[in-house]
């Protein structure tokens, strides 16, 4: 008997740029898995992408062209990391708050291993690693009070989501070969265009629990009332 195929996007929120092909794309890879490939194991494909991002990093310190090899890893992470829930959506079998507590503990080890990747590249700069890796953090933090507020979970900002971030790291890993201080610049402006989104997001977020407080204190005065 076949196996009766479902969607892959699950009940995420998405709203970046990338979102309709990356979808395009995911859903034939999902058709084209074999039946021994597990959700989990593209999890730990995806944190095995990390750690091939991080020995580019160290790598690179004497040559510089093994920062292709981080660019493979980004590829790598970016399959494991894009496909695992997907693919359990894909055939019906999803486990929404295990691949979800699985999904947020490697995302965080996986940022973790790159940052430590950076902060041995750069040798007179390695606070660029550690704001990283805080910016990162708290990234995470203001999804996940998103998500207990308004029960939607999102990982995009401003049509940015771990596809685009990806892209554009890859892209500034290629120059950095042949320019140098690249990856330095690309490191402290996203380090700081990071922050300045997390305040955004985390004043947008404020703004809705407060609403929800309202609304949920009003539905309180009603049902006292009645």
């Amino acid at each position: 008997m076949s196996e009766k195929k479902g969607g892959i996007r699950g009940d995420r929120e998405r709203t970046s740029i990338l979102k309709n092909g990356e979808y395009w794309l995911l859903e034939r890879l999902c058709a084209a898995m074999p039946r021994w490939v597990t959700p989990d194991l593209l999890t730990a494909i995806g944190l095995s992408g990390a750690v091939v991002i991080f020995a580019g990093l160290w790598m690179g310190r004497e040559q510089r062209e093994w920062l292709l090899l981080s660019i493979l890893g980004l590829v790598i992470h970016w399959f494991g990391d894009s496909l695992d829930g997907r693919l359990a959506y894909y055939r019906n079998r999803p486990r929404k708050w295990y691949g979800w507590s699985l999904d947020i503990n490697v995302d965080w080890l996986s940022a973790c291993i790159m940052g430590l990747g950076f902060y041995f590249y750069f040798p007179d700069w390695k606070i660029v690693s550690f704001v990283f890796v805080v910016a990162y953090g708290g990234a995470m933090i203001v999804s996940l009070l998103r998500y207990r507020i308004t029960d939607k979970y999102t990982i995009d900002s401003f049509g940015l989501g771990p596809t685009e971030l990806r892209i554009l790291l890859a892209i500034v890993l290629l120059v950095e070969i042949y320019r140098d201080d690249t990856l330095l610049q690309f490191g402290i402006f996203g380090s700081l265009l990071l922050i300045s989104l997390n305040a955004i997001e985390s004043y947008r977020v404020l703004k809705l629990g407060d609403e929800r407080d309202k609304a949920e204190k009003s539905a309180k005065d009603q049902v006292g009332s009645s």
